[in-house]
């Protein structure tokens, strides 16, 4: 995967203001935390998508595994260059009435010298079995950076999650902050008319440890919000926990009317399934490559120096040239194993091709069905949120003109609460649903 310089330097500013917004809040906040916040500007998921990419370890990684793979396509074609290298070689005491043996090309008897000079050795022709890795090296490659763009859906999706998680995390402590709000006032109203003596003393300590539990309750949500800014910070390669506001987004388009409208484009755009698809073209060209094993190699070589001190049998200098064909006769059956082996391993990569895309074909199916189902809650939820809100004035109504009881009214209360957390939880659930499905769908590419 290739970035511009532009999307870089942007990566970088953003990810910048997100680390000095980080040590100038810890400092600040000290003093007036809600303040300190105030004085940051949103994080919105964009910015955090673009740290992510720019900075998450496990991004890096892939982007280098994908460069590192384009070399192996440079490995592979360099065998049909020649191969040039420059020797040196001193002789003493040697016997002057031998010469080198069958086998390679014979530059000068061996005789007490020091010469020194180059020789080359061109492939002529393997009968296209180079061509074959070549091939192969070019699909793994193209694998490897189907891998790339596949993390980069990853990162994208647990950017996203971790976000919702924080808004909605937020939406809970707001939801507790009401309550303990509600509680506080209640508990200050029933005080005062049990001083009046128009209120029990039960119903104040009733009312004291409703208070005590909505204030618990808010303990531990402003312990899930800063878990989940820690969890927000983790996904998007920040080791500093992110302090500055998350900005709230909006519900995505409606859904397709049904999940298959979604299908022909998870199986052109999801990146796993083409990395699979690029490896099974890949594990083929390997097997094309050894099956040409077994076939004749013809090579051309040449050799050329200076012999500067030597003795009367030789010349000053020396020259040849010669070619060389190796036919393969037998090797143990080697070679056919070889063979046998890559195309079994072919056939094998062609069916994870096919599983996978079974497994892709049921994600779609399965995130559509989801999202769809927490869409439907969204409706379920608000409608229960205003009845709960109703319901809570009616029983404090009842509570204030002496018709119920504190018991009454407590009910009143946890079902309020638990009704504004749903909504909260419903809205951030078809969030993630809706990004588990575009992430299914190869969306986040």
């Amino acid at each position: 995967m290739r970035y511009g310089n532009v999307a870089g330097n942007l990566a970088r500013t953003v990810f910048g203001v997100v680390l000095c917004s980080a040590s100038f809040l810890s400092q600040a906040q000290a003093a007036n935390p809600a303040a300190a916040q105030q004085t940051l500007s949103p994080l919105t998921l964009a910015q955090a998508e673009t740290v992510a990419i720019a900075n998450q370890p496990r991004m890096l990684a892939a982007q280098l595994r994908a460069r590192a793979s384009q070399q192996r396509i440079r490995e592979a074609r360099s065998s049909l260059y020649p191969t040039i290298a420059f020797n040196a070689t001193g002789v003493g005491v040697a016997d002057t009435g031998t010469a080198t043996a069958a086998g390679a090309l014979t530059t000068s008897s061996i005789s007490d010298r020091f010469a020194y000079g180059g020789n080359l050795v061109q492939l002529v022709t393997d009968f296209g079995r180079t061509s074959a890795l070549i091939a192969s090296s070019r699909s793994s490659a193209e694998a490897q950076a189907d891998l790339a763009t596949l993390t980069t859906a990853q990162v994208k999706l647990n950017v996203r999650k971790a976000y919702y998680e924080v808004l909605g995390s937020e939406a809970v402590l707001h939801a507790a902050d009401d309550a303990l709000n509600n509680r506080k006032l209640i508990s200050r109203q029933i005080g005062a008319l049990a001083q009046s003596q128009l209120r029990s003393t039960l119903d104040v300590n009733f009312a004291g440890v409703l208070e005590s539990e909505a204030e618990l309750a808010v303990v531990r949500a402003q312990s899930t919000v800063q878990q989940m800014r820690v969890h927000l910070a983790s996904t998007m390669g920040v080791q500093q926990p992110i302090v500055s506001p998350v900005a709230d987004v909006a519900l995505p388009a409606p859904l397709d009317a049904d999940p298959t409208s979604l299908l022909p484009q998870a199986d052109t755009q999801r990146a796993d399934l083409s990395a699979a698809q690029a490896q099974q073209k890949a594990a083929a060209q390997f097997a094309l490559a050894e099956k040409r094993l077994s076939y004749p190699t013809l090579s051309a070589a040449g050799a050329a120096g200076e012999i500067p001190f030597h003795d009367h049998t030789l010349h000053d200098n020396y020259a040849a040239a010669g070619f060389n064909l190796n036919i393969p006769v037998f090797n143990g059956g080697l070679f056919a194993a070889r063979r046998s082996e890559a195309e079994l391993e072919a056939n094998a990569r062609t069916r994870d091709a096919e599983e996978l895309k079974l497994e892709v074909n049921e994600q779609v199916r399965d995130g559509w069905y989801r999202a769809d189902e927490a869409f439907r809650s969204l409706d379920v939820s608000a409608r229960l949120v205003a009845q709960s809100k109703e319901a809570l004035r009616l029983a404090k109504a009842r509570y204030d003109a002496g018709l119920g009881s504190i018991v009454e009214l407590n009910e009143a209360q946890l079902n309020e609460t638990s009704a504004e957390i749903g909504a909260a939880d419903a809205t951030y659930s078809y969030l993630m649903s809706r990004a588990d499905l575009d992430y299914a769908a190869g969306l986040l590419n």
